[in-house]
């Protein structure tokens, strides 16, 4: 396992997990932050929860699953 497949942004689910780990923080300050009732406190905290399993989700499939040729940079084109 690499920790440097994390970084691809040229393939969507980088980008899905770093806007699901944004959206876990922002969810993380409205409940600190916010006067929410008992209802609202589930919500946003359920959400936030879910966004926490969907980043390390993606997360975990980046670090597992091959780079493709197109989405590594450091890949050789050769011409044919």
């Amino acid at each position: 396992m690499k920790l440097a497949r994390l970084w691809q942004p040229r393939r969507l689910l980088f980008w899905q997990m770093v806007f699901f780990n944004v959206m876990s923080s922002v969810c993380a300050w409205a409940l600190r932050a916010l006067p929410l009732n008992t209802v609202g406190l589930l919500l946003v905290g359920g959400v936030a929860l879910l966004n926490v399993v969907f980043g390390l989700a993606a997360m975990w499939r980046l670090l597992n699953e091959e780079p493709s040729a197109a989405a590594d940079p450091r890949a050789r084109r050769t011409l044919t």
